[in-house]
């Protein structure tokens, strides 16, 4: 149903797949931790930057994060919504470190941001959930977010909003970090960072490079073998059996079989249906 796997990428060439990718979940409770990370992380982001720059990191950070999960996707189905919070995560640590000295709760802000992160990555490791995108999603965040974050609304902030990342607003500290805030080096290097890491993953994609051939060990950033599932990267294969209005679709690998009340599907859903029971 639009999840993303190496062979419907390399044989069946169904690119449409990186676009519904970073916007499906694994299941409810990815559902509801995911969007309610985005919820917490974004509301403070809109609030000091605008809620363009923060969409804008939101949107570049799942596209990124895609490109960088089907460099490293394998013939199990994998869902990517969570790169693009990590996006939001990466920009908020950035700009945390940009504008370290305004913060007066800077330590809170960076644990809660760690805490999240860790969460959230934690959570990759199940079946389905793809932890490249998150991965990918991360340090696009972070590039983006030294470029766009460098110097947040503070006259749009109450000093006591109680917000994720709260200020000190005396004068004296503003004029000195107005002198600061202007960094065009490491802004330049940032954008030129992120410019080569979608330009090197798309060209990446476009060739049909398996980064696992290159990494064997890499694989356990996105799962952990456990005895509800399994890690391997293997085809799987299903005995399709049709009566008149009922389909049974049978694993070979471990005799798992599940029964649907139609027949008119196609052999691209008969495959990722064939995935899911395999899994």
């Amino acid at each position: 149903m639009g999840a993303l796997r190496r062979t419907v990428l390399t044989e069946n060439h169904q690119t449409w797949r990186l676009f519904t990718f970073p916007c499906l979940h694994a299941g409810a409770i990815h559902l509801v931790i995911n969007l309610s990370c985005v919820i917490f992380v974004g509301i403070h982001l809109e609030q000091e930057f605008g809620p363009i720059m923060a969409g804008l990191i939101y949107i570049l950070s799942a596209f990124v994060g895609t490109l960088v999960a089907a460099l490293f996707v394998e013939k199990r189905p994998s869902v990517g919504s969570s790169g693009a919070l990590f996006g939001l995560l990466g920009a908020t640590l950035s700009a945390l470190i940009q504008n370290w000295e305004m913060y007066t709760n800077k330590f809170t802000a960076l644990a809660s941001v760690i805490f999240v992160s860790i969460g959230n990555f934690l959570l990759g490791l199940l079946p389905y959930v793809d932890n490249f995108s998150s991965i990918g999603g991360f340090i696009s965040g972070f590039l983006l977010g030294s470029v766009f974050l460098s110097s947040p609304k503070v006259k749009e902030v109450a000093q006591d909003k109680g917000g994720l990342m709260d200020y000190d607003l005396k004068s004296y500290i503003k004029s000195r970090l107005r002198q600061k805030l202007d960094r065009p080096v490491y802004r330049s290097v940032s954008i030129l960072l992120f410019g080569l890491m979608l330009a090197g993953c798309l060209v990446g994609v476009l060739q049909g490079i398996n980064m696992n051939q290159y990494c064997g060990w890499c694989r356990y950033a996105d799962c952990v073998p456990s005895k509800s599932w399994s890690c391997r990267d293997m085809e799987n294969s299903c005995e399709t059996m049709a009566s008149n209005e009922q389909l049974t679709l049978t694993c070979m690998a471990n005799g798992n079989f599940r029964v649907l009340p139609f027949t008119n599907i196609s052999q691209a859903r008969t495959n990722d249906l064939c995935s899911v029971i395999c899994s």
